[in-house]
Parts: C-alpha cells; sequence; structure tokens
C-alpha cells in the first residue's frame, strides 16, 4: 500500500501545495548518492523515493553524518575505561567520570569546508555547534579549545582565511561567554586552499543528571526550541563531504549563521528546562539539522515521529520541505517532552524569549513520517538512515604512498651543520609553527568564568578549576601532522603520546581522549592508507596510557584540486589533577636551578622545523619514537612531580631541545647556560624533534633526591646545565639575550600583518 499511495502522489504533485521534483540516478548523484545507494534507497522503500525522502538520504548517508568509509576502522580503537560513563557514539559527547559525583563532557569537531569560503561563520559556528552537543547532554559548558591549520602566512589568502576564522571563533566564545583555554595553530602549504576548523568544548555534569539523545512514549510531543529555521546551511552536510573546486566561493549557501546570544539564551534554558523532570530526549539541531535529530533519536529509542513541517518557526516565507529538513540554522534542538507536562517546558523557554513549538509527536513503529500542510511528503524507516543501522558501511582499499620511496632516502648525512647555529636559532624562534601564537590567543576571552587555572601559571595543557573541589580538569590538543605524513602509525601514535606528556607535565593524570580526524578523499587508495595506518598508531597509544577513545569527528575530502591536506588526526586529550594548587608549570623559577633532561639524545633531525624551514627539506622520515621508552619517560615525570623534586617541566616538541629551554626562560626573563651532548651532531641536539624527552629544572637542594628517583624509574636522563643570568650560553658561546629571542618570538606572527 506505502508503494500504490506514492504512486499516486507522485502523479499529482503539481495540482497540490507542494511540488516535488521527480528524481533518477542523475539528480541523485548530484545529490551526492552513489548509484548503488540510489538503488539501495529504492529496495529499502519499496518505491521511488520522493526528493524530500532522496535529500533526507543523500544527507544522512553523507560521510559527515554517516561515517560510511570511516566506521569500519573507528571501532577498532579502544572505546571502553573505568571512567567512562558511556561508550564512543552513544551520545552527543564522551562523558568520563571526574569523581565526587561529577562528570565531564567533552567532544572536537571540526568545521573546515565552512571556514574555507566563509571564515567567520564558519569558525563561529563550528564553536556554537560543539558547545550545543556538550549542553544537551545537560552539562554546562566551562572551556574551549581550538586546533586550526592555515597555509604559508605570506599568503594574503592565507592571511585573510587567519583573521576571519580567529574573530569567528572569540566573537561567538567570548560572547557565548565560556573561555578559551587553549590551541594551537600550524602553517603549511598543503593547507592553502583547505584550511582546518578543528573545535573542541568541554562541561561538566552531575552524574546521573545528563539527558540522553533518544526519543520513546508514544504520543509524547516534539518540539523544536530554539532560533527560527531560515535557508542557511541547507546540505552543509553533503558540502562536508565533498573535494574544494574552484566552485568553492559558489557554496556560501551551505554556510550556517550564527548568533551567540541566543546560544547563551538556549544555554542558560536547556539547563533549566532538564530540572523540570518533563525531557524525554534531546539533541543538537547540527549536521542535517530537523533530519538528523528526528531520525538518529527515533532510531536509538527504537520509535517514529509524525513531523509537521508547516509548524517549525521559520524566518523565509514560502520554504519546501526539503529545505526545512537540510536546514542547518544554528541555535536550535530538537526536545521529547512527556505529555502532559508541555506546560513546564513552554514556561521555561518563554522566559528566555525563545521560540518552543510543537512540530510532531511520537510514534510506533520505525516510521518518520514528515507532512506538509497536512499533505505527506516524504515517510523513511529511521533505522535505515543511520550509523549503526541502514546507512551504508564501505571497506576501501589502500595502498602505501609512492611518495615514501622518497622519504626512505633520507639521511642526516646529506645535511651540512651550519656554521653558526645562533643564525639557526634566531630563524627558528621567528618561525610561524614555533613562536608565540599571541596574536591569536589575545582575542580570546580566557577568563570569563574565572576557572582558568593557568592563565597567570603557564604549563603544558591547560587547567581547569573545578568550583565543587580541589581538582582540577586539564586539556590539551595535539597533532603535527607533518610527522603523520612521513609515517602515518608513528605520526597517529606520537599525536596521542604528546597529548599524554603535555597532561603529565603538569602533573595530571590523562584520562581520554576524543579526536577530530582530518584527511583527504577516501577513495584515493594512499590516502585512505594513512588514514587506516594512523588509527592503529592512536589505537596503540591510547592503550598504553588508557585513554580510551570517547567520541569525537571524521572530516575527510580535505583537499584542493592538486593535493590532499597532510593527514591531521587532531587529538583532544582530558585528564585530571587532585590538587590544582599543585600544578606544574613550565617556567624556570631562579637562577642556581639545575637544569636536566629527561630522555634520551637522538642523532636526529627528521621531520623537524630545522630540516623543513632552515634546510628547505619537504619530506623526510618521523622523528625517533619509541612507545615504551615514552611511557618510561612519562612514568618518570609523573614520579618526581609527585615528590616535588622539580621546579619547572616542559616536553620538547617543534623547535627542539633549544626552543624547550628558551621557552622555559623567556616567562620569567631569565636566562641559562647549557652543555650540549657531545655523542651527537650539535644542531641534532639543539634543534632535532626527537620525542620522549622533557626539560625539567632541579633546586640545587633537591638535585641528590631527583637523580636517585629517576634511576629507580629507570629513564634516562642527563645534566644539561645551570638558569642563569639573562642570556642563553650553549656550550660557552654566547647566543644572544633572552630578551632578544623574546621579542622575535612574540611579534614574528604580528609582523606579517604590519
Amino acid at each position: 500500500m506505502l508503494g500504490i499511495r506514492y504512486f499516486w502522489e507522485e502523479f499529482n504533485f503539481m495540482s497540490t501545495p507542494v511540488h516535488q521534483p521527480p528524481v533518477n540516478e542523475k539528480i541523485a548523484k548530484e545529490l551526492g548518492l552513489l548509484p548503488e545507494e540510489y538503488q539501495k534507497i529504492q529496495d529499502i522503500l519499496g518505491r521511488i523515493p520522493t526528493f524530500t525522502e532522496l535529500s533526507i538520504y543523500a544527507v544522512m548517508w553523507s560521510e559527515h553524518c554517516s561515517y560510511k568509509n570511516s566506521i569500519v576502522y573507528l571501532k577498532k580503537l579502544p572505546r571502553k575505561g573505568k571512567a567512562l560513563l558511556v561508550e564512543a557514539g552513544e551520545e552527543n559527547a564522551g562523558l568520563v567520570d571526574i569523581g565526587d559525583g561529577w562528570a565531564c563532557a567533552f567532544k572536537i569537531e571540526s568545521h573546515n569546508h565552512p571556514s574555507a569560503v566563509e571564515p567567520f561563520q564558519g569558525a563561529a559556528t563550528g564553536v556554537g555547534g560543539i558547545s550545543r552537543d556538550i549542553f544537551t547532554m545537560g552539562a554546562r559548558p566551562v572551556a574551549s579549545l581550538n586546533s586550526l591549520r592555515f597555509g604559508n602566512l605570506d599568503n594574503k589568502r592565507t592571511q585573510h582565511l587567519l583573521k576571519g576564522v580567529v574573530k569567528g571563533i572569540s566573537h561567538y566564545g567570548n560572547c557565548f561567554g565560556v573561555p578559551t583555554v587553549a590551541g594551537e595553530v600550524y602553517f603549511d602549504d598543503c593547507y592553502q586552499v583547505n584550511p582546518l576548523v578543528n573545535a573542541m568544548s568541554v562541561g561538566i555534569v552531575r552524574v546521573g543528571e545528563t539527558i540522553s539523545a533518544t526519543s520513546e512514549g508514544v504520543g509524547n510531543p516534539v518540539y523544536i526550541v530554539g532560533a527560527a529555521t531560515g535557508k542557511d546551511g541547507i546540505h552543509g552536510a553533503t558540502f562536508a563531504s565533498e573535494d574544494l573546486g574552484e566552485d568553492a566561493e559558489d557554496k556560501i549557501p551551505s554556510v550556517q549563521v550564527g548568533d551567540p546570544f541566543t546560544e547563551k539564551l538556549l544555554l542558560e534554558a536547556t539547563l533549566e528546562v532538564i530540572k523540570t523532570g518533563a525531557v524525554v530526549g534531546m539533541q543538537d539541531m547540527g549536521a542535517a539539522g530537523i533530519t538528523c535529530s528526528t531520525n538518529e533519536m527515533s532510531a536509538k529509542g527504537k520509535h517514529g515521529m509524525k513531523i509537521w513541517l508547516d509548524k517549525v518557526p521559520t524566518r523565509q516565507k514560502n520554504m519546501q520541505p526539503f529545505e526545512i529538513l537540510l536546514s542547518e540554522s544554528q541555535e536550535r534542538m530538537l526536545i521529547v517532552v512527556e505529555k502532559g507536562k508541555e506546560a513546564a517546558v513552554e514556561a521555561v523557554f518563554e522566559k528566555w524569549d525563545l521560540n518552543c513549538a510543537v512540530i510532531g509527536e511520537v510514534t510506533e513503529g520505525n516510521l518518520i513520517q514528515y507532512y506538509m500542510h497536512d499533505q505527506l511528503v516524504a515517510e523513511v524507516p529511521a533505522d535505515t538512515l543511520v550509523l549503526g543501522g541502514g546507512a551504508p558501511v564501505y571497506h576501501r582499499t589502500y595502498k602505501q604512498p609512492s611518495y615514501h620511496a622518497q622519504r626512505d632516502q633520507f639521511s642526516i648525512e646529506q645535511i651540512s651543520q651550519p656554521e653558526d647555529l645562533t643564525v639557526v636559532a634566531k630563524h627558528l624562534v621567528q618561525n610561524p609553527n614555533i613562536a608565540s601564537k599571541r596574536f591569536i590567543y589575545k582575542q580570546y576571552d580566557s577568563m570569563v568564568g574565572v576557572n582558568n587555572a593557568s592563565s597567570n601559571r603557564p604549563s603544558d595543557a591547560a587547567v581547569i578549576r573545578l568550583k565543587h573541589s580541589k581538582k582540577g580538569l586539564v586539556v590539551t590538543v595535539d597533532c603535527n601532522s607533518r610527522y603523520v605524513h612521513a609515517d602515518a602509525y608513528k605520526g597517529g601514535a606520537i599525536a596521542v603520546s604528546e597529548a599524554a606528556r603535555n597532561i603529565v607535565c603538569t602533573g595530571a593524570k590523562p584520562l581520554a581522549i576524543t579526536n577530530c580526524l582530518n584527511f583527504g578523499n577516501p577513495y584515493d587508495e594512499e590516502v585512505y592508507w594513512n588514514f587506516v595506518h594512523a588509527l592503529q598508531g592512536m589505537g596503540d597509544a591510547c592503550l598504553q596510557f588508557e585513554t580510551p577513545v570517547t567520541g569525537g569527528n571524521v572530516s575527510f575530502y580535505n583537499q584542493s584540486p592538486n593535493r590532499a591536506v597532510n593527514p591531521t588526526p587532531t587529538i583532544g586529550m582530558l585528564g585530571l589533577i587532585e590538587d590544582v594548587d599543585k600544578i606544574m608549570t613550565l617556567d624556570f623559577k631562579q637562577e642556581g636551578d639545575l637544569i636536566y633532561l629527561i630522555g634520551s639524545c637522538k642523532n636526529d633531525i627528521s621531520s623537524s622545523e630545522y630540516l623543513y624551514d632552515y634546510h628547505k627539506v619537504a619530506l623526510s622520515p618521523a622523528p625517533h619514537f619509541d612507545l615504551q621508552e615514552e611511557a618510561k619517560v612519562q612514568d618518570a615525570v609523573s614520579a618526581v612531580i609527585a615528590q616535588q623534586l622539580i621546579q619547572s617541566c616542559h616536553d620538547i616538541s617543534e623547535g627542539g631541545l633549544f626552543i624547550a629551554a628558551l621557552e622555559s626562560a623567556m616567562s620569567r626573563h631569565l636566562g641559562f647556560d647549557i652543555t650540549t651532548c657531545g655523542s651527537i651532531r650539535k644542531d641534532a641536539c639543539l634543534f632535532g624533534e626527537g620525542q620522549s624527552r622533557v626539560v625539567v629544572s632541579v633546586a640545587p637542594d633537591k638535585k641528590e633526591a631527583f637523580e636517585t628517583a629517576l634511576k629507580n624509574t629507570g629513564a634516562e636522563y642527563r645534566a644539561l646545565g645551570i638558569v642563569k643570568g639573562s642570556d642563553v650560553v650553549i656550550d660557552g658561546q654566547h647566543f644572544g639575550s633572552v630578551a632578544a629571542y623574546k621579542e622575535l618570538y612574540d611579534t614574528a606572527i604580528e609582523r606579517y600583518f604590519e
């Protein structure tokens, strides 16, 4: 009967208020569906779909919503842990028990393509969307982070994108009232056309007081709340699931428009309405808008819905059914309310001056029926649309990248050491990937809410004070994509390991990760090879550090017509420090303190900024890394911090030992006098980026206890020198004043815009 009814309706659309154009394989392809997917839709429905139904399947089966090209390998990541309150994918964000009856909700997601064509709104709505994922669970956001990638900073378009993205993040975050506490920014030619904008949000909630994104209870009303629905963001999920071409600027209608002030009202109304006890389930309207929220909630609750699209508050007149369904207008949510408690819910949203409209009801079965002016315009089984249900799952083929042959030809012996390493030092301190990001972070409000415990105490990760206890959340985002490009497995493992190392260096314990997996086109076998091996490296590192994956985001199709971006699996990690007043910071404290290296020196400059930027060697192996060695170093750092044996702690990353020591010195305008490792090249010792190394300072009266503690851990270490004066002295050679380096370091990025 379903097929007969629709056959009749298809021939009567011209005389009814709603017209739907005919569909065929060509239309399906234009909407992003493969021929076999179009056939599968017909098999599911038992008929040819209407245009609205085809649009529904197109967005729900897009890579952005269904993870059809990635879920096979995502499921292999470690996703269980004793602190996890929900498993990856169960809810809008991960949820981790942090003790004392509290939990932390956190997640990271991409907004890359929108930011490429409209940087301000693209970045702003990325912040808004990830924040809603947190508070729709009932958690109050307490911190934001971001990971940004752009092309060459000499390029005017890069400067335009950078300014737009940063302005968008700062505008939305500052107005919304949640501090931006940490982030990372990288510049590389591979991101010239396709920048990466990854936004992370962190919130806290009482254990047992979260709300699930589900629908149940036949007859329960379905509400849309928040902002009105417009034509912005239509097919945004599809736009995010295709390569950026020369027509990218024409896709601006696919970019959403955000309003942080409405988001703030929606946050407060949401947390208040949860307390009424009337909410059965709730979900943010992000990618695919009403389509996604109605189908995902119904599939999870094993119920159906009847939705009246003409009851949706809209910003434009005469919007078509598919426009209302696919709109990604911001600051909206879908709520299923217990029947009989409507008045309590409506009173809350009226108080906050927000739309609160009944647009449907929960039904038996699994069908979602969409009506427009009493005309049925689409009828789809919810479980056929979602990840884990009927959405396609593909096993893509892959092969080792051909550029590995060139990579393997590299040898350190090919590189001559510069005669004057002070020239290298001054060059690197101004490298945009190393230099201060002051130009960016000074635009963010990092202190709103007064929970940021690390704003005046520089440390390797951000620390957020928990007002209900002495504990603090410790958060970071990390990924060096050049390492992943050089060796996907090793680079993926390093991304997790460095995130854990940063958290350990603050005195905290890593708990769990969220990830944003940014790669090129999954149909490119070399791109997919990097994807598969990066996840394997990430998984092994997560097992080593007992940091399960709580969820995240896959962003494929990040490439220009010429090349894919470097594989960039961004890691957002959560840790916990038991006493926020005992944060370990990275700054040298006083003259006379001893400087040590925990870890070992390696004769290695591979994939370093020194090799890439100074010597212009574009391709080389990933730097030295061994997972067991990394674990031993982190255990050693944790031990000496716990025993209060060190004054400062800073991990070695981009720029090597020299930059790490300089960053520790600049905070208090102190100098240092160190000696390099005599057994290896001097440039490798100073500027190589071999992993699993940390620079610490030790008070002279703690020297013996410190060395004894390290010997007990079995970790390698060596004395480097002493905190002294206000200059940099290396192997007896004067490298210049710390003040001069600090001036270059602080102003390097700003000078591009002068």
